[in-house]
């Protein structure tokens, strides 16, 4: 059971189809029975999104209008994935495949590597950050942990956009993304690590999206093959889907519209990873014919923090701000959010500490309060904190609950007592689960009374005691249910990485706390520099760090507190003040100027028969293919040569050779590296293509526009046996 997860654990499964209906608000309802035809979900945050896509895909099995084994759901997170699974599981529709996008990639892909391919599939790395340091060596280029870790982020934001190494610069350039190092260098480290993973015959988790594509390009057979077993498609968290995740689902589609997006543009928060909304956005542009559902009921949050919430998106701009909805409590009244400054960080977080040790001593389980942040450098400070005033926590994005060594050494032990039990003398005056539970784990470390303190100690012990907890919930929900039942659940929940809940304090980023829900909410560090952080320069930037907040305020159900610092350390110059995302919603603040645009309301928009004529799609990078074979080509260095690497090559070899001296002079002239004016694949691709005029030249993967206007007439003048920089040479 996570965080997120209010309802029973175990509850029986509806006895019809009807009965899955019930419990359902007017517009979860609308989502459940729409089975037919495309439909968008637009869920504000608390509104049970994941309840009425789980509920309608359950309806339309168990009403036999779904074949189980024909619904593909996609999700972004394995949790994600595995709570899906679990409600399906808890409302009888077994059999529906849930999983996320390279999880269900990847699983095609290996099936039909024989056959597309050939051979055995590569080894696929689960970590490309050891290959990335070494692609920096062989450009003889030091990284330091930090710089290695986003140029890493920078090569997979490339490749879920399907840039190419040499269009890297100005790709980043137009995104404005700030570039942990010069982006010429990167794009160099980029095609280094690409040449090395062919090298070593290796492929990454973006390749398995990329090579997924270009199968279901190239192999119509194994499309339809494909399409035949998956006919109907449901995409959670669609806000977040990449450009490389939408053509691979347009392939899965195919020419079909058996398809259910569920999404929230005010929740776009990982652009930086190239996620976008416009694939939300623009649904009814795609589909004309899209029935609409806007769920606006939230059962998660008091009227109070919904109204800061909502207060937070009237002052948004941009075009998700366009879209926004506005939420209605479906609670009862709650305390007003509370807002304190500290003199500098260290007091904030003791007078965090200090709040959470009192509401824990009130009665709020520790399991329920959450401590959020910006940025993961801000969590040592809270973690000190809290050791100190003795509140137990957990890390949110840290080790994995099944991972850790404390509880596989426990699954091993409960499954040596599921089959052995009745030889173990611990088990002899067990008389029920939960007895056979605790009487195993006692030889693991479990006590009836935690450890004092904090540190390792404890959260080994809470580790334990949540596995207590969940045979406790089992056997309520099912009185005889055995030992054997508990370790079932068990491998079960570790499949899909379901952890129970462990008694602690979460701390988590904002980024991390996407998903989750507590009764309490700290949001810590709202001032300027760190809410927008620092680096957040253009209003595309500064609206997402707004959403990132309307995030963190979303994830409180009843008592939420927000608080800042005036400086870092203390006796440090008190220059800060509160976020401008507070201004006007905060006591004693003055609001800024806004938007004033009205929110869309909940309910039901039809598409109209007569607007079901077809529609073209948003226009869609087209597949790069070999100029020679025709194979779709994936790899970054074939893609710029437009040819496979074993394909013959007609270049010109003198014409290459004048390119390098004229790139070598040029790069001499402006003070860079040679690869930065044109790289040597984008040379050879030139000295292939010949081209005649911009417009020819402008179709060689690598010749930007920036690169046309700056260097065109120079190549062409080449290109035509002339002297570069001549007077004849404009053309």
């Amino acid at each position: 059971m996570t965080a997120a997860t209010h309802s029973p654990l175990f509850p029986q499964a509806p006895e019809t189809a009807d009965a899955v209906l019930e419990g359902l608000d007017p517009e979860q309802r609308e989502v459940a029975t729409a089975l037919h035809g495309p439909v968008c979900v637009l869920a504000g945050a608390g509104t049970g999104k994941t309840r009425a896509i789980t509920h309608r895909i359950a309806y339309g099995v168990r009403a036999g209008i779904l074949p189980p084994s024909s619904v593909l759901a996609v999700t972004f997170t394995n949790r994600a994935a595995g709570e899906m699974r679990g409600r399906l599981r808890q409302l009888g529709a077994q059999g529906v495949q849930a999983r996320t996008f390279h999880s269900a990639a990847l699983r095609q892909l290996q099936y039909f590597w024989p056959k597309a391919i050939g051979g055995g599939m590569p080894r696929l790395i689960d970590r490309k950050i050891q290959l990335v340091a070494d692609a920096a060596v062989a450009c003889k280029l030091r990284l330091d942990r930090g710089e290695l870790r986003d140029v890493t982020a920078e090569i997979e934001w490339s490749k879920v956009t399907q840039t190419v190494p040499g269009d890297y610069p100005y790709a980043a350039a137009k995104a404005g993304r700030e570039t942990p190092r010069d982006p010429a260098e990167i794009a160099h480290v980029y095609a280094a690590y690409e040449d090395l993973k062919r090298d070593r015959a290796v492929i990454d988790f973006e390749d398995v999206l990329l090579l997924t594509v270009a199968v279901l390009q190239d192999r119509h057979d194994i499309a339809e093959q494909v399409r035949a077993q998956y006919q109907h498609f449901v995409v959670d968290e669609y806000q977040d889907v990449s450009p490389l995740q939408q053509r691979l689902l347009d392939l899965w589609l195919g020419d079909r519209d058996s398809l259910c997006v569920v999404g929230d543009a005010s929740q776009t928060i990982y652009s930086f990873t190239g996620a976008t909304p416009d694939h939300l956005l623009d649904f009814r542009v795609r589909h004309p014919g899209a029935t609409v559902v806007k769920l606006v009921r939230d059962y998660r949050s008091t009227p109070q923090v919904v109204r800061l919430a909502n207060g937070l998106l009237a002052q948004a701009s941009g075009r998700a701000a366009d879209h926004r909805l506005e939420l209605v409590s479906q609670r009862a009244q709650g305390p007003e959010p509370r807002y304190t400054e500290y003199t500098d960080e260290p007091a904030e977080a003791e007078g965090a500490a200090r709040r959470i040790r009192e509401l824990i001593a009130a009665g709020t389980p520790a399991a329920e309060i959450a401590v959020l942040y910006r940025t993961n450098a801000q969590s040592e400070t809270y973690e000190q904190a809290l050791a100190d005033a003795g509140v137990p926590y957990q890390l949110r994005g840290a080790e994995r609950f099944f991972d850790r060594p404390e509880v596989r050494k426990a699954g091993v032990a409960l499954r040596g007592a599921a089959r052995f039990g009745g030889n173990d003398s611990l088990l002899d005056d067990a008389v029920d689960l939960p007895s056979q539970v605790r009487a195993v784990l006692s030889g693991e470390g479990w006590t009836g009374e935690p450890p004092a303190g904090s540190g390792a100690v404890r959260e080994r012990w809470e580790s334990l005691a949540a596995l207590v907890n969940l045979a406790h919930d089992l056997a309520a929900a099912h009185p005889r249910a055995t030992l054997g039942d508990f370790v079932a659940e068990l491998d079960e929940r570790a499949g899909a990485q379901h952890a129970p809940t462990v008694q602690g304090v979460t701390l988590a980023s904002l980024h991390a706390a996407k998903g989750l829900e507590w009764d309490v909410v700290f949001l810590v560090g709202v001032a300027e520099g760190m809410m927008p952080i620092t680096y957040a320069r253009t209003d595309e930037q500064i609206e997402e760090e707004r959403r990132l907040l309307y995030v963190g305020v979303t994830r409180a159900r009843e008592v939420l507190h927000l608080s800042w610092s005036l400086s870092r350390s203390p006796g440090g110059r008190a220059g800060r003040r509160p976020s401008r995302f507070l201004d006007g919603l905060r006591p004693g603040s003055t609001a800024t100027v806004g938007r004033t645009g009205s929110a869309a309301a909940g309910g039901v928009e039809r598409g109209v028969p007569g607007d079901l004529r077809p529609v073209p799609r948003r226009a869609q990078r087209t597949p790069a293919r070999c100029r020679v074979c025709g194979r779709s080509l994936t790899d970054a260095g074939e893609m710029k040569l437009m040819r496979c690497e074993d394909c013959p090559s007609d270049m010109d070899e003198g014409l290459y050779e004048r390119l390098r001296e004229w790139r070598h002079v040029q790069a001499g002239q402006s003070g860079q590296p040679d690869f930065c004016v044109f790289t040597d694949r984008t040379l050879m691709a030139i000295a292939e293509t010949r081209p005649d005029n911009a417009a020819e030249l402008s179709r060689i993967p690598g010749v930007l526009s920036r690169k046309l206007q700056r260097y065109g007439a120079d190549v062409l003048a080449i290109c035509a046996g002339r002297e570069a920089g001549g007077e004849d040479a404009e053309d």
